[in-house]
C-alpha cells in the first residue's frame, strides 16, 4: 500500500489566507492532483494550469505550444516531492492564481480511509475570472461598500451574495468523492 501525503494548499498573495489541508495517496498522478486541487479549492477547471517543481513544469502538453512542459499524466506525486517539500500549482495563467503546495507529512495510509480527503480549510475560493489577487482585493472592497459606484454591477457579476469567509468541509469532501 502506498503512503499518504498530507498537503497544505494556500493561495499566494491573498490576505487573509485562503487554504486547505488534504490527505491523498502518494502515488497520485499530477493530472489527478490537478482535479483534486480544483475540487478542494472550489475552482471550475475553466483555465490552463501547471505545476512548477524547481525548474521543471508539468501540465497538459499542447502541440501548439511545445514548451518545456512535461506531461502531468506520467508523473506521480511521490516521485517529485517528499515530506517538507514545497512546489507551486498555478491555475489560470491570465489571472495568475498561484497555490503553494506544502507536503506537511508522509505516513502510511489508514486502513478503511478513502483518499483524497479534506481535513480543514479557511475562506472561500475567489470567483473565477476576477483578475487574480489584485482583482479579488478590488472585488471584496467593492462588495463591502454598498455605496461604491461598482457595487451593483459586481454583486450581479458574482451572482448574488459572496461570503469570502465561508468554507464548508462537507461540500469539499463531497466534491472529492466524485473524483475518479
Amino acid at each position: 500500500m502506498t503512503n499518504t501525503y498530507q498537503i497544505k494548499i494556500a493561495l499566494r498573495h491573498i490576505r487573509p489566507p485562503v487554504w486547505r489541508r488534504i490527505q491523498i495517496a502518494g502515488d497520485t498522478r499530477l493530472g489527478k492532483l490537478h482535479r483534486i486541487l480544483q475540487a478542494t479549492m472550489g475552482w471550475t477547471n475553466s483555465h490552463l494550469h501547471a505545476f512548477r517543481v524547481g525548474r521543471t513544469s508539468y501540465g497538459e502538453p499542447d502541440p501548439e505550444f511545445p514548451a518545456d512542459i512535461k506531461n502531468e499524466r506520467n508523473v506521480r506525486l511521490d516521485s517529485i516531492a517528499a515530506e517538507g517539500d514545497t512546489f507551486i500549482y498555478e491555475y489560470d495563467f491570465g489571472d495568475g492564481w498561484e497555490h503553494e503546495i506544502k507536503i506537511e507529512q508522509v505516513s502510511p495510509a489508514e486502513p478503511g480511509t478513502r483518499y483524497p480527503v479534506c481535513l480543514a480549510g479557511k475562506r472561500a475560493c475567489p470567483p473565477e475570472d476576477c483578475g487574480g489577487p489584485p482583482g479579488y482585493e478590488h472585488l471584496l472592497e467593492v462588495l463591502r461598500d454598498p455605496q461604491h459606484g461598482e457595487h451593483k454591477e459586481m454583486a450581479e457579476w458574482v451572482g448574488g451574495p459572496f461570503a469570502p469567509d465561508a468554507f464548508d468541509l462537507d461540500d469539499v469532501n463531497q466534491a472529492l468523492q466524485s473524483i475518479e
